[in-house]
């Protein structure tokens, strides 16, 4: 029975362990994502791995050679529960992969179901059930709320959870 396992790389050589599991013969998978990064007043992206120092792989354990694994190239070890390789519980790769855009990045974006313009609540937090208007996601991943505050209208940002659609 196939399953994913996970591979200890060395430091920053996922890919080059990639690479050499690959031509051995093993199905390898490494969730790369981009990252956004901010250097001497220049930004740049820049694709780097989900999981740094980790890799998935496919393996057979009753047929494949996985041992041969240990000595691979970028390789530092095959994460393993006693002697045997500990797998990944059932979805988990697949769920990573189902968050592929086109071009094989995973998105990072948490999935929500507020609409732009739509009201909300917040629930938690200093600014507790007040109500304002959902404007979108920030780049850290809080949502943006237009609130009415003192006669004029004021930008906060919140974590997800805190906030819930008014009906």
């Amino acid at each position: 029975m196939r399953r994913w396992y996970v591979v200890q790389t060395r430091p920053r050589d996922e890919s080059t362990a990639l690479f050499h599991l690959t031509r051995q013969g093993f199905e390898g998978y490494l969730p790369r994502f981009l990252k956004r990064r901010r250097h001497a007043r220049k930004v740049d992206i820049a694709p780097v791995p989900l999981f740094p120092g980790y890799l998935f792989v496919a393996l057979d354990l009753a047929a494949a050679r996985w041992r041969s694994i240990h000595g691979t190239v970028g390789v530092s070890r095959l994460v393993c529960h006693g002697d045997n390789p500990a797998p990944v519980p059932a979805g988990v790769v697949e769920d990573i992969q189902g968050r592929e855009d086109p071009a094989g990045w995973v998105i990072l974006r948490p999935q929500t179901s507020l609409q732009q313009g739509q009201m909300v609540e917040i629930s938690n937090g200093p600014l507790a059930d007040l109500r304002g208007v959902f404007e979108g996601l920030d780049s850290k991943e809080r949502v943006v709320v237009l609130l009415s505050l003192l006669g004029r209208e004021v930008r906060a940002r919140v974590p997800l959870g805190w906030v819930q659609a008014t009906a």
